[in-house]
């Protein structure tokens, strides 16, 4: 980007409340048939919008086509079933009733691309496509068939890789894939979580990033966050293989988190995503609350490789708050920029 501190969001904004609950995860569509697809299409516009008024340089559709970062992937794929569903344990943190891998998984059709080529028509802006990472994947499913959270890892690589070439086709500067589930299963991250990340974005000309942060602001994620001592240490675990895959972004959460920031150190020579917003919170923070952050930031990574973004997505939030926290973004991006061309 030539931007210098190239500002984003790490993934969801809230929707317009004609369209679905406010402020709720999984909230079920308020339109149906041809008003849901205008509907969406809309709530992308107004999200675009949003994200222009508030200086925000690369530009994302807020995922207001989707219910969940996950599941709507899912849901267009062959070989699980909606109806057949089990009780898991998500992220080892929380219960949830989720569909079944009853069969052979397959992708019949491409799940995003024509919401990105109607977002890619609306602006010039660079785009960030986020998609559901192979591990998050399979830790949002029942497998009743390869019953083997490896096995089942590497099909939804691939196709995940067939979405992501199709993204890219359609004009994606950047493809994000959301890999929370590296923030808790380590062994599986060193062992086989990496490669198929980087199958995932096999053969990709567009920039590639992993987002891994400690979850929305919900209460199981705020709560499993108060067993985590003084210092959250778990990127510890999955940075240095990160550091040498040909992934080429690194997202983090850094905003009031205990996080030791040193920590970006295992990742020198990658771009840098730094969460310096809080998704946790209805606070909003100060430009010059987010221009800390992004200082002590740039102690661990080179100021051409530092994207300043928010924490994790911003659905669970209202629409004012979510505005109010890109506006402070950019502000505080704006600082730090030019503090660095004085």
């Amino acid at each position: 980007m030539k931007t210098l501190l190239p500002t984003s969001t790490a993934g969801s904004l809230p929707k317009p409340s004609w369209l679905a609950q406010p402020e709720t995860l999984w909230s079920p569509w308020k339109l149906r048939d041809e008003e849901l697809d205008e509907g969406r299409q809309d709530a992308l516009r107004l999200s675009l919008d949003d994200q222009r008024q508030a200086g925000i340089d690369i530009v994302s559709d807020g995922e207001q086509t989707r219910q969940h970062f996950v599941t709507t992937f899912i849901e267009q794929l062959s070989g699980v079933d909606f109806e057949k569903r089990q009780t898991v344990r998500i992220r080892n943190r929380y219960d949830a009733s989720v569909p079944t891998v009853v069969g052979v998984v397959d992708r019949p059709k491409s799940v995003f691309v024509e919401d990105a080529k109607f977002l890619r028509r609306q602006t010039d802006q660079p785009i960030k496509w986020a998609l559901p990472g192979p591990m998050t994947m399979i830790d949002t499913l029942y497998d009743d068939h390869y019953k083997s959270r490896e096995k089942l890892a590497w099909e939804f690589a691939r196709l995940l890789n067939e979405e992501a070439r199709e993204l890219e086709a359609a004009g994606v500067d950047i493809i994000q894939f959301d890999e929370p589930a590296f923030n808790v299963f380590f062994d599986e991250v060193n062992d086989w979580g990496v490669a198929t990340l980087e199958r995932a974005a096999e053969g990709l000309k567009c920039e590639t990033a992993v987002h891994i942060c400690y979850g929305y602001g919900i209460k199981a994620n705020t709560d499993w966050k108060k067993t985590l001592g003084s210092q959250w240490r778990q990127y510890e675990k999955a940075f240095p293989r990160l550091q040498t895959s040909n992934i080429d972004i690194i997202s983090l959460e850094c905003q009031n988190s205990r996080v030791p920031m040193d920590l970006i150190e295992l990742i020198r020579g990658k771009k840098v995503m730094v969460g310096a917003i809080d998704v946790a919170t209805d606070t909003i923070e100060t430009p010059e609350e987010v221009a800390d952050t992004l200082r002590k930031a740039l102690q661990f990574v080179d100021a051409d490789k530092l994207y300043p973004s928010t924490n994790c997505g911003m659905a669970p939030l209202s629409r004012d708050v979510a505005r109010g926290k890109l506006k402070a973004l950019s502000a505080g991006a704006g600082i730090i920029r030019k503090e660095l061309s004085a």
